[in-house]
């Protein structure tokens, strides 16, 4: 591989999702050395929730070149390719297994890329779990201070290498700061709905009954239900309990809308977001929007609410009815990386001064996860062998090939497999659960 220059880097992004593409090409050129002349080749890391064209557009996020992979593919492609950086933008098993298997593809190879990981957002759930699948990477980005330092204590308290955690920010934030006093539009209310959060259809047709009532106490405001996928397609999250089939039983007022599109587009004219915990609430809070996560269903892990406990913004449709205005406490929004008072702009300086001292050494030792045959014997080959890897990383038999793309019955088949898995999860798998219930 030749060596890396400040005016030509060759970055790579595996992404499983559409907000995972967004994170990881974002990312990649948020912590890419200044003035380098980036090109971005991106590969979608095939299966349920690989994004359709649709959601690629309202990503917004431009590549060199963009082609759907295997794992395996991805693989054979990195082990011959000449690549300066790669981000992976996955689930945790999903990186522990490119961890594996692209040591095993560069273990003949003098030179290797720089491998970086991190989390789409907030990480409120198998903190542990996912930190130690992502072991392994030279760079491990935590997306704020309080992050940074739970990430250090998970990997110091298992005895693994923790200079890898590097403190960042979420890429994507950005936009004009929020001024109440230069708005001409109607009082805009934005509901940020989540895939999979809540997950029953009783406490989402809830939220949405609530969302509409509002919309109805306030005849001046514009209500608008912000959506990530249309029915049929998946983000990195299941949802079966869509918000637009169930908007259906209702009858909406004329100032109430479904809406998609690029969230930061739809914040330039949010007043104020209300959400459960998703993870645009962060990119409101830097542009200094009300925002509210709700407290209705409780103040919950599974919900992830509680990951905003301090910030100020806990409340419930009782209280924004009635007018409740949220006060964020500003050392929590610091805390949290997203305080819009310039720090921003050298969030990611420690990141790419990491990345240009690995790039000028030229060689880098052999990657190294925490989990191996030996740590963990009984869950690293389950992982592997999920994305076709024996326990040292190499394909196993039968894995699919690399070298051509698939033909138009292959294409046909895929598409119809994929059709049916969406159905089984949004219609099927609904019934069933509900039949147990019985």
């Amino acid at each position: 591989m030749p060596a890396s220059t400040s005016n030509s880097l060759r970055v790579a992004v595996l992404a499983d999702s559409d907000t995972r593409w967004k994170w990881g090409a974002l990312t990649a050129n948020r912590i890419s050395p200044a003035e380098s002349d980036i090109r971005l080749d991106g590969y979608l890391l095939r299966g349920r929730a690989t994004p359709t064209a649709r959601q690629l557009q309202e990503v917004g996020v431009r590549a060199d070149s963009l082609r759907e992979v295997t794992g395996v593919e991805f693989l054979r492609t990195l082990r011959e390719a000449e690549y300066d950086i790669v981000v992976l933008a996955l689930v945790g098993g999903a990186v522990q297994a490119m961890l594996h298997g692209l040591g095993h593809a560069w273990q003949e190879r003098a030179k290797r890329p720089v491998v970086v990981t991190g989390y789409v957002g907030v990480v409120y759930e198998k903190l542990a779990d996912g930190l130690l699948l992502r072991h392994g990477a030279d760079l491990v980005l935590a997306n704020s201070r309080q992050d940074a330092e739970r990430f250090t204590a998970v990997y110091e308290g298992v005895g693994a290498d923790a200079s890898s955690v590097t403190e960042v920010a979420l890429p994507f934030l950005g936009g004009a700061a929020y001024t109440e006093n230069d708005r001409t539009d109607p009082y805009t209310v934005v509901f940020a709905a989540q895939p999979s959060v809540p997950e029953s259809r009783k406490d989402r047709m809830y939220l949405l009954e609530r969302l509409v009532r509002h919309a109805r106490l306030h005849p001046d405001r514009e209500v608008l239900l912000k959506l990530r996928s249309k029915p049929g397609e998946h983000t990195t999250h299941i949802e079966e309990q869509p918000y637009q089939k169930l908007a259906q039983r209702l009858d909406l007022p004329a100032n109430f809308r479904l809406v998609y599109g690029h969230m930061g587009e739809v914040l330039d004219r949010t007043d104020l977001l209300v959400t459960v915990s998703s993870t645009a609430a962060l990119e409101s809070l830097h542009r200094r929007i009300p925002t509210v996560l709700l407290t209705d269903l409780g103040v919950r892990e599974s919900l992830g609410n509680h990951h905003f406990v301090g910030s100020g913004c806990l409340a419930s449709w009782d209280q924004l009815d009635a007018g409740h205005q949220p006060a964020p406490d500003e050392e929590w929004v610091a805390r949290q990386g997203v305080a819009a008072d310039g720090a921003y702009e050298t969030a990611f300086d420690a990141a790419r001064t990491h990345i240009a001292e690995l790039l000028d050494k030229g060689e880098l030792p052999s990657l190294a996860p925490y989990y191996t045959p030996v740590t963990a014997p009984g869950y690293l080959p389950g992982i592997l062998a999920r994305h076709h890897l024996a326990p040292d990383g190499s394909p196993l038999p039968g894995a699919p090939a690399a070298d051509t793309e698939p033909g138009p019955v292959r294409q046909i088949v895929r598409r119809a497999a994929r059709g049916a898995y969406r159905h089984g999860v949004q219609r099927v798998a609904p019934v069933i659960r509900r039949m147990g219930e019985l």
